[in-house]
């Protein structure tokens, strides 16, 4: 069974920074496509960033220039930095897994609550 462990979540204030990870286990390597997502109250699940296996990045418009995804295939770890953190960010963040070949598979994280206070 695939397994996806976030950390990093936490209470920041306003501008603060703020670097979740996510520990991927059961068989996850490096071709796998990674993603953070994020769900607000009230909200949908809304994208906030990609990166491939190959290292290219995809983000959010709302979140260009404030967050950066990596990846070390090595620890079958993802992270996201999130830097001048704004109260709107706020929402419990979600990793995700892709398998960009068949059978297609995905598999997601259990989510860790940021919020940032104004």
């Amino acid at each position: 069974q695939v397994q996806l462990v976030e950390s990093g979540g936490g209470l920041v204030q306003a501008g603060g920074s703020l670097r979740l990870s996510c520990a991927a286990s059961g068989g996850i390597g490096s071709i796998y496509t990674m993603g953070w997502y994020r769900q607000a109250p009230g909200k949908q699940r809304e994208l906030v960033a990609t990166i491939t296996s190959g290292g290219p990045t995809n983000y959010a418009d709302s979140v260009k220039g404030r967050f950066t995804i990596s990846r070390d295939n090595a620890k079958s770890t993802v992270y996201l930095q999130m830097n001048s953190l704004k109260p709107e960010d706020t929402a419990v963040y979600y990793c995700n897994a892709y398998l960009p070949i068949a059978p297609r598979v995905a598999y997601w994280g259990q989510g860790t609550q940021v919020t940032v206070s104004s």
